[in-house]
């Protein structure tokens, strides 16, 4: 089963940068820009055909989690100096742009589909059930390490009381139960379900000055269950576009954190990041969760692509709008050499993240 949602999760990137290649393809042939190649996924070919109309080359490759729309002389430093018709440069700069702009609009347009598709069929939750706490992380030599507890283990009662669920305050009854414990009481008794066996740990709580509280040394997540209402069709649409705004200030505010702090920058991934919290994810929550990730993704994508950095559509559009107003275009020369320097940095930046995400996995 596993297998099965790595192969969903390889599939959720597929379709994302299909998606945005497809935006830029389509473009080019409503604008009449000729498109060199066309590739989907990445690693050996498995299928190629040429179209003789349009002397476009297709490509399939092995791997899902790629892809490619390229043009005539795109990037090439002697572009403008050949006399190739076909050559991306020699066509308005506004056809230009709305080829380069349609990539990360496809994408945001794709997680605004699938926002309304989502309320449509899911509903808009309304409540929630909340069920026992699930240990995420033990923190080292603390009462529950020391006890035994472990990350996974999902907490059935203490002393003897259910654990479950939430107080009538909001308060998670598990901590609650805990910070009932006094000094000299006797040892808190603590049953719990670890890996479809019952067990039970017998441990005193410790008082945290920083939290003024007694604790056990754990984090940990209430499972959670959404319950759903039905919604009309205009209530999803504005659902979804909510939700799709929301997720993008909140990816914009983590860029505005990264850059200005460095908070955050240890928990940024490549795709095998992506693909592992995909797979993750989806075994835990379902296709309900699937679908949240892969609009989430999709935001990313897309507002990252439109970011003026070299080597993204961004930095492409912000040449394409200066050639606009300055009504002639930067030197082709400087403009390639930092497209392609774009690309260098953007290709080592990919291989430092996915030798840390391995390291990551298998640590």
């Amino acid at each position: 089963m596993t297998i099965v949602y790595i192969l969903a999760a390889l599939v959720l990137l597929g379709v994302l940068v299909f998606v945005h290649e497809c935006g830029h393809f389509l473009a080019a042939r409503w604008t009449g820009i000729p498109v060199r190649e066309f590739g989907i996924g990445f690693g050996p070919v498995l299928k190629k055909w040429k179209s003789r109309k349009h002397d476009t080359e297709f490509l399939l490759r092995l791997i899902p989690a790629g892809g490619y729309c390229a043009f005539y002389d795109e990037d090439n430093p002697e572009a403008g100096k050949q006399q190739d018709e076909r050559s991306f440069y020699l066509y308005p700069a506004w056809k230009r742009l709305l080829t380069v702009f349609m990539g990360p609009l496809m994408n945001l347009m794709l997680a605004l589909a699938v926002a309304f598709c989502y309320y449509t069929f899911a509903g808009e939750v309304v409540d929630a059930q909340y069920g026992r706490a699930v240990i995420q992380e033990v923190a080292h030599d603390s009462p529950a390490e020391k006890a035994g507890l472990k990350p996974g283990c999902i907490i059935i009662s203490v002393n003897g009381e259910d654990a479950s669920g939430i107080t009538e305050d909001g308060r998670h009854r598990f901590s609650v139960l805990i910070g009932e414990y006094r000094e000299g009481d006797e040892a808190f008794e603590i049953r719990y379900l670890y890996r479809d066996r019952e067990e039970t740990a017998s441990l005193i709580p410790a008082f945290d000055p920083e939290n003024g509280r007694m604790m056990i040394g754990v984090t940990y997540q209430i499972e959670y269950t959404p319950v759903y209402q039905p919604v009309s069709v205009p209530r999803a649409a504005q659902l979804g576009a909510a939700y799709c705004v929301e997720a993008g200030g909140a990816i914009l505010h983590s860029l505005k954190q990264m850059i200005t702090t460095g908070e955050g920058l240890e928990d940024a991934g490549g795709p095998v990041r992506i693909i592992q919290i995909v797979t993750e994810e989806t075994k835990n929550g379902g296709i309900l969760t699937y679908l949240s990730l892969l609009i989430l993704i999709s935001v990313n994508l897309g507002l990252i692509n439109l970011l003026p950095i070299p080597g993204l559509d961004g930095s492409r559009i912000l040449f394409l709008l200066a050639e606009a107003v300055r009504r002639k275009p930067i030197s082709r020369k400087i403009e390639s050499y930092i497209h392609l320097s774009g690309y260098g940095i953007l290709l080592l930046l990919f291989l430092v993240l996915t030798y840390r995400d391995i390291l990551h996995l298998f640590s």
